[in-house]
């Protein structure tokens, strides 16, 4: 670190002017006579009131501390893997202590090396803890240890409990990025500061009604000042394309500021090819014509996110915090190339024609988030009164262009096709909020809150037809679909332990506000509604290791903006994707009931209902030839089923992570294309993980994870979805102290995660082969600097509403 730095750092603090004033600096190296970089540097007083100054040495050991008064002291010097420094100082003048060396402390038991523990679990009345602090899996990546984590399901790109998509915290705050950027994230950032996974699969009153289940990172705590960081990276070759991922955070403390920043970025290109094919059928459900589909994608991405985060601490009662979270997705380099060619038959199968269609789509977004937070704690321990207030500003436009060739079988051209689009979406968000947490005493606590949020978005989309090679304006379907959405929320919450029980409940109200206008239909869509979400947790201990427990939740999804978005999307002259701006909310009742054995093995059974759940629901209009995608709510749907979990210690160095759900999905829905007839779609389904973890040499640093999944034929809206599988290896190697590691592995060895999906009932017949780069050799790599041992002062926007942005 620059000297600069630290002399301007030091220069913050509060100057006397009315004493003389003293300093102490030296040099720090270890009995090699290297240098000792990002040492921990603490100079305390002796007098009554006790004084701490702090800092850390440079990258070549040297350290000052300044604007010190007359007195005696205690220097102290700490830093990982070497036995502590402690000397009096009688401060009469300045004191450079030149050399300082650090002993090695090592420490051995009956000649083993003591290097780390294994990974526990533990229930608690809301959530299910999964500690990793100080583990073997503390060398991997956060995605990594979410793959052992009891609950919790990783495959094909997504992060999933329950069959849903959770939503992901760091520090109790939210992480809004798409599931696919929150992966890359995840991925790319080390475990060595993570202390838990809480996985909330009913979250109490004090998270908001929006969303399922909730992960929880729980980071390590440290209050000694000093600077640590890491880089980090990652590549994988799929069939077609590699995928890069490159990052690198910094994280410094003082005696009253924390700063922390991330930066992120993820070059890659992705490639699809999907086989469609379609009969479209008359009034007696014969089929008339059927088309034949070979789809290629393209997709090339360059995300680049920064996080940062500064905490100011101005007494030991009162502290501000300000987060800004962005992402850009730029012009240049987001872009996506879809090349299809669909053959059409006739009744009687014979080739009527074919038409080729070139889609070329350029996208550009940024995602500004801005939070400060204050909070102030009472003489009262735990008693503390917080405040938040939230802006996010969300801006995505893209330009399309579709090109389509129609020809005879013989290859003669019929005629051309062209249409452009430009479309664009501004979004602003507002919230604040207020929370109040009182222990009554030391086995009860009393929470409140209330929160109010508000959303303008402004959708416009213009299509371009061309005639004779002259664009025109295609005013049928070009739009302005402005939306504004007002919530007010409020939330009580009490929990009470006692020797063998363990309580909680609480109770959420929120109240909306929706107004929805489109300007080429001259219509306004107005909406308003009030819901309570009670919650209710109750556990009981028969003795120190078996547990029975009872949840119940009531959750909210309210609907994307694009799924309100009444715009009608062509991706080609026969297909188009639309929302619906009278989509409702779906209403979510969970219910769980467990038991832990011998705080090793779990048994879940649970029962959820979702009334009129959002889903994108591919139909076909038989009548004019087309696919429509349209959001819409279906009826309902109902699951339950039985879960078993199991993280344990089959042998010394064996680690064995079992997740089996065997469930019931029961799936009601509306066939827009059918005279709405009510249809159901419905089946008994298997997901099953399991996941040995080897570690190997005598330090542990080496492991090895071999892990398979297998998934049955699952039912999903409309459709069926055939089995999939996988089989990961990955091999892992620490060095330097557990300071670098090394990763290679092999994901979806046997190529197995492709699927077929049909969608068939009453004058629907689709049928879609979906093949995409699940095979992938990965290479990563995390390097530590400075001290690593700090904790990471991550803090994110504690706002769902910005979940909604995509």
């Amino acid at each position: 670190m620059d000297k600069r730095i630290l002399y301007f750092l030091l220069f913050l603090q509060p100057l006397t002017f009315f004493c003389q004033e003293f300093r102490v600096n030296g040099s720090v190296k270890d009995n090699k006579g290297t240098s000792i970089a990002y040492a921990n540097v603490v100079v305390a007083s002796l007098g009554i009131s006790k004084t701490i100054y702090g800092t850390s040495t440079d990258d070549k050991g040297y350290f000052i501390i300044e604007g010190l008064k007359e007195g005696d002291y205690v220097l102290k010097i700490m830093f990982l893997g070497f036995k502590p420094y402690i000397t009096r100082v009688e401060l009469h003048r300045n004191i450079n202590f030149e050399t300082i060396t650090l002993e090695e402390n090592i420490e051995k038991l009956d000649g083993i090396t003591v290097v780390a523990k294994r990974p526990t679990v533990k229930r608690l009345v809301d959530r299910t803890v999964f500690n990793v602090e100080n583990s073997t899996l503390s060398n991997n990546n956060i995605l990594d240890v979410l793959k052992h984590t009891p609950g919790v399901l990783v495959h094909d790109g997504k992060i999933s409990v329950k069959q849903s998509t959770p939503t992901v915290y760091i520090n109790d705050r939210k992480v809004h990025l798409s599931a696919t950027e929150v992966q890359q994230l995840l991925e790319g950032t080390s475990a060595n500061n993570v202390k838990s996974i809480e996985v909330i699969t009913n979250p109490p009153a004090s998270y908001e009604a929006e969303g399922g289940a909730v992960l929880n990172i729980v980071t390590s705590k440290n209050i000694a000042a000093g600077y640590h960081g890491s880089v980090f990276g990652n590549f994988k070759q799929g069939q077609e394309f590699p995928k890069y991922s490159v990052g690198t955070s910094h994280f410094f403390k003082t005696k009253k500021l924390n700063t922390y920043v991330n930066y992120n970025i993820s070059p890659r290109k992705d490639f699809r090819h999907n086989n469609e094919s379609v009969n479209f059928l008359n009034v007696n459900n014969q089929s008339t014509t059927s088309w034949e589909t070979d789809f290629k994608r393209v997709q090339e991405t360059v995300n680049q996110s920064i996080n940062a985060n500064i905490d100011y601490e101005i007494n030991k009662s009162n502290s501000l915090n300000f987060t800004t979270n962005i992402l850009i997705k730029p012009r240049n380099n987001t872009k996506t190339q879809v090349n299809s060619l669909t053959e059409v038959f006739d009744a009687n199968g014979v080739l009527d024609s074919t038409f080729y269609t070139l889609n070329r789509k350029v996208d550009e977004t940024f995602n500004l988030a801005f939070t400060l937070d204050y909070t102030h704690k009472f003489k009262k321990e735990g008693e503390k009164l917080s405040f938040s207030g939230h802006y996010t500003n969300y801006d995505t436009s893209n330009f399309q262009n579709v090109d389509t060739d129609y020809r005879f079988p013989d290859d003669l051209l019929i005629r051309t096709n062209r249409f452009q689009t430009f479309s664009s979406q501004v979004i602003e968000l507002y919230t604040g909020q207020m929370d109040y947490e009182l222990p009554i005493d030391d086995s009860s606590q009393f929470e409140a809150g209330v929160k109010v949020s508000n959303i303008d978005s402004e959708s416009i989309l213009d299509q371009f037809n061309f005639i004779n090679d002259t664009r025109e304006e295609d005013l049928q379907n070009s739009d302005v679909f402005d939306y504004n959405e007002t919530n007010y929320a409020a939330y009580l919450s009490y929990s009470k332990d006692w020797e063998h029980w363990s309580l909680k409940l609480g109770a959420r109200g929120e109240y909306t506000d929706i107004t929805g206008r489109s300007q080429l239909a001259n219509q306004i869509n107005t909406n308003d509604y009030f819901k309570l979400f009670p919650s209710f947790h109750l556990l009981h201990k028969f003795n120190g290791n078996n547990q029975v427990y009872f949840n119940y939740n009531k959750r909210i999804y309210r609907p994307r903006y694009d799924e309100l978005n009444p715009f009608k999307y062509f991706l080609n002259d026969n297909a188009y994707v639309s929302g619906d701006p009278n989509l409702q909310p779906q209403i979510d009742n969970v219910f769980t009931l467990g038991y832990t054995l011998n705080d090793t093995y779990t048994f879940e059974l649970y029962y959820r209902i979702e009334n009129d759940p959002t889903l994108e629901i591919v139909f076909q209009d038989n009548n004019e030839n087309i696919l429509k995608y349209i959001n819409t709510n279906i009826n309902r749907s109902v699951s339950y089923g039985f879960d078993f979990t199991t993280y344990t210690k089959l042998a010394n160095h064996w680690n064995l992570y079992v997740l089996s759900s065997i469930f019931y999905y029961n799936n009601q829905f509306f066939a827009l294309e059918s005279n709405n007839e009510l249809v159901t779609n419905d089946k008994w389904s298997l997901y099953s993980q399991a996941i040995n973890s080897f570690s190997l040499l005598q330090d542990r640093s080496l492991t090895v994870d071999i892990s398979y999944l297998y998934i049955s034929p699952v039912a999903d809206g409309a459709s069926l979805i055939s089995n999939r599988s996988s089989l990961d290896v990955t091999l892992r190697k620490t060095f330097w102290n557990n300071r670098a590691s090394l990763s290679i592995g092999a994901i979806d060895l046997f190529n197995s995660q492709n699927f077929n999906q049909k969608t068939q009932y009453t004058n629907q017949d689709i049928f879609l082969r979906s093949r995409i780069e699940n095979r992938l050799f990965s290479v990563g790599f995390n390097y530590k600097l400075g001290n690593f041992k700090l904790g990471i002062n991550k803090n994110e926007i504690d706002l769902r509403e910005r979940d909604r942005l995509n």
